[in-house]
């Protein structure tokens, strides 16, 4: 028989097999139905009991346990690092570890004096998604020093100069510096830090560098690798010596925080929860009269405002940061005191009964300001001769103008051979001969 033939005889049994098969199945299921409805007609249902019964959830295998929540701020830092996967080894960064594990008393230090606001800023920081490192930030700008002042004239946590702090709304007058207070100069510095990642296209290691050369510094660098063909990363760019230093700096305190035992640094545990709280304050009082009446260190208390630069809420936003322990006690005593002992809270004496300088005319000479003072009325203590300023860095004409009370147009025609561009150390007319 051909191999075709048997082929064709297999095919024929099978498909008799199968038809006979299918008629077998269809009549016992037939039977089956038959049977099971006689049997539902005469048998009565059996009660759900498991229905009465509370059933208890599923717990799938694969769902974790809520992770433990740190109840030392450090640890809580450190999990919320972004920047440490692409750093790699970098002698750079080895040089400053280096330098950290050979001076463990300055972030020892730091960390003392950031445990009253390092809490805050983590807080922000993860409101807004942000690398924890950067609460690290203000350990290499200031060592956590609200009152630190560099020869730039940056100051604060943040170091802001003049310019930049009224551009991110610190407004600096002779009674309060924002640049110096503790909330709002962190949410400048993060408005900043933010602004600066989108400009760079999300290259934190840029934006780090511009905070602290400028963005134009950075920006002006970039253009001059890519004519040339170069890498235009931040370990590739041609930038100032202290901001070749600044970054690698930053990520090596970073690692430094990651595991203080490995390089000798002893950092003391803060407490993850909030150190400080705001009390709302209605009227102009005298710091060392509220730490009495709240049984608060006065110290501690300008330590937690320190933009209140004469121990005043003379000037400034309308409220305190006080410790927490503390605050609850404040805002009850307030609530609850007469209107002659509110009076009594007030500064003991005239803030700006104080000797200032005021440089006119090239020559120095000292002033008693007054009440009601400001420098064009100060200006005017020598009308016969122009005043001049000398002009420092991250000044503007705008800037100058609004430092004197002065127009635009005025400063412009009084100094015509000025462009918009100002340099620190030239000298500017700030008032014309009267």
């Amino acid at each position: 028989m051909s191999s075709s033939i048997r082929k064709a005889n297999h095919s024929d049994a099978l498909t008799r097999l199968a038809q006979a098969v299918a008629v077998a199945v269809s009549a016992t299921l037939a039977g089956c139905q038959s049977t099971n409805f006689a049997a539902q007609s005469t048998v009565q249902p059996k009660p759900n009991l498991a229905a009465k019964i509370k059933q208890k959830p599923v717990i799938w295998l694969s769902e974790k346990p809520a992770p433990e929540v740190p109840q030392d701020v450090w640890e809580r830092m450190r999990r919320g690092f972004q920047l440490q996967d692409n750093v790699g080894v970098n002698p750079r960064i080895e040089q400053q570890r280096l330098w950290f594990a050979s001076n463990p008393s300055f972030l020892e230090n730091a960390g003392e004096r950031g445990s009253l606001y390092i809490h805050y800023i983590v807080e922000r920081l993860e409101e807004r998604n942000m690398p924890l490192e950067l609460a690290l930030l203000p350990v290499i700008e200031s060592a956590y020093n609200p009152m630190a002042y560099s020869r730039s004239d940056a100051v604060g946590l943040w170091q802001f100069i003049p310019s930049t702090g009224r551009y991110f709304n610190l407004r600096q007058t002779r009674a309060y510096d924002g640049r110096r207070d503790i909330t709002a100069s962190t949410t400048a510095a993060l408005d900043y830090l933010t602004r600066l990642h989108d400009m760079f296209n999300g290259d934190w290691l840029l934006a780090l560098a511009a905070y602290n050369a400028g963005e134009g510094t950075v920006s002006r660098a970039i253009e001059r690798n890519e004519k040339l063909g170069l890498p235009t990363d931040y370990w590739n760019l041609p930038l100032p010596q202290e901001t070749k230093d600044y970054v690698p700096k930053f990520l090596a305190l970073s690692q430094v925080v990651l595991a203080p035992e490995a390089y000798g640094v002893n950092l003391n545990p803060i407490a993850n929860t909030p150190y400080f709280e705001v009390v709302e304050v209605k009227q102009s009082m005298d710091l060392s009269r509220v730490a009495a009446l709240a049984e608060i260190d006065e110290d501690e208390l300008f330590q937690l405002n320190p933009a209140l630069k004469q121990r005043t809420t003379l000037d400034g936003p309308q409220h305190l940061l006080v410790p927490s322990s503390k605050a609850q006690l404040l805002t009850s005593t307030l609530s609850t005191m007469k209107p002659e002992e509110l009076l009594a809270m007030r500064p003991k004496k005239q803030v700006f009964d104080e000797v200032e300088t005021a440089r006119v005319a090239g020559r120095t000479r000292s002033y008693k300001v007054r009440s009601g003072d400001n420098l064009t009325l100060i200006a005017k203590a020598d009308s016969k001769k122009p005043v001049q300023y000398k002009v420092k860095k991250g000044d503007s004409l705008y800037i100058v103008a609004k430092r004197f009370n002065v127009e635009m147009q005025h400063l412009k025609r009084w100094n015509p051979r000025t462009g918009q561009a100002l340099k620190p150390g030239q000298m500017l007319v700030v008032s014309g001969p009267r």
